[in-house]
Formats: structure tokens, C-alpha cells, sequence
């Protein structure tokens, strides 16, 4: 089957793939049927899609992205721990639903980058990084990842501080815990970058 990647839109725009009742997906760009596997592929080598309802013209672009994560954990490559999913999963419904893909977004930017450097230290030393330290840091920046949802947990007390928040709060003012979201946000960022730094100076 054909893999969809960039080079089969024209001006970078992503490709689209249509899903069909019997759960087959198109890729309208190579006029073929495609695979989980093809689309996961595709996101490695830095293309991109969008996803439709062949029938509807839904975008289910979310639910697609969501059952490739799935089919990955389920071959055995997990990078999700029980303990982050059962977090995630503890915000559904919660009234500061809306503030964690803003949070997650920053946090995964802040991991990419320190990962980017990790991959420079590699090819510098030809294959000589040890290879022990390397894994030491991944298990860093997981728990620093972890610790992303972990910070929020406290805005989703009861209604008493979320009274108390709104009382402290001046008419046409900044919501403080908007404020306190930035601060931890930037203190994350600054970690995962100190972490960077470290891995580079070693």
C-alpha cells in the first residue's frame, strides 16, 4: 500500500483521508486504500493528514489520531503511563476541562525541543553516548510530563477555592488561576530546558 506523506499534497496541506462505513481508510491523494499503520508512518516522517467521514464529511481527524495511539500502546511500544492515563482520563468532565490541551500542547513543545538536543548529542558522538544516561533522561522527562497534569490537579478542588478564587478576582481582571497556570507552565518549561542544557554539558 502506499504510505501518504507531504510530497503527495501540493503546498504542504495536509492530506485527506476519508473513512468509509466498513472502517477502510482512502487516502485521496494516492487514490488507495490505507492502513493505521501507513498513516503512523506518515506523522514519523513528518507528514500530516486530515481525516473525514466519507459519508458525513465529519473531521474525525481527533478520533483517528487517537486510534493510531491505541494500536501502537497495544503492539507493546507504550509511552503512556497507567498513572498519566488515569489522570487524563480523571479530567474529562472536570470544569477546568479546557484549560489541559492548551497545558499538554506547551508541555510536549518543551519535550520536543529537549529531545531535538538529546538527538544532536547522539550524532555528535558517533554512536558513543551512553547509552545508560540517555535512558536516565527519558525517565526524566517522563516524570516531568507526568508532573504536567499533576500541577493542575489542584484547580479542580472544590467549589470553596473556586469561590474564594472568584471573589479575589477584580471586576474586568485576569482570572488568577489563568495566572498561576502561566507561572507552572513556565517553570516546566524552564526545567525541561535546564534538563537539556545538562545532557549538552556532560
Amino acid at each position: 500500500m502506499n504510505t501518504p506523506n507531504r510530497n503527495n499534497s501540493s503546498e504542504n496541506k495536509p492530506v485527506v483521508v476519508k473513512k468509509y462505513a466498513n472502517r477502510r481508510l482512502y487516502n485521496t491523494a494516492t487514490s488507495s486504500y490505507v492502513t493505521l499503520d501507513d498513516l503512523a508512518k506518515m506523522i514519523k516522517e513528518g507528514g500530516d493528514f486530515v481525516a473525514h467521514d466519507a459519508k458525513t464529511g465529519e473531521d474525525i481527524t481527533r478520533s483517528v489520531l487517537t486510534q493510531i495511539i491505541v494500536e501502537q500502546e497495544q503492539k507493546g511500544q507504550n509511552l503512556l503511563p497507567i498513572s498519566f492515563l488515569r489522570q487524563l482520563i480523571s479530567f474529562y468532565g472536570d470544569s477546568m476541562q479546557f484549560l489541559v490541551p492548551g497545558y499538554l500542547e506547551q508541555t510536549m513543545v518543551a519535550f520536543a525541543r529537549n529531545q531535538e538536543q538529546m538527538r544532536k548529542n547522539l550524532q555528535a558522538t558517533f554512536g558513543m553516548f551512553p547509552f545508560g544516561q540517555f535512558e536516565e533522561v527519558g525517565k526524566q522527562n517522563i516524570a516531568l510530563f507526568e508532573r504536567a497534569l499533576k500541577m493542575l490537579a489542584p484547580y479542580s478542588l472544590d467549589e470553596k477555592q473556586t469561590s474564594a478564587d472568584t471573589e479575589a478576582k477584580p471586576d474586568g481582571g485576569e482570572d488568577p488561576r489563568l495566572k498561576r497556570l502561566e507561572a507552572q507552565i513556565d517553570t516546566l518549561t524552564r526545567q525541561l530546558e535546564e534538563l537539556g542544557r545538562d545532557r549538552q554539558n556532560r
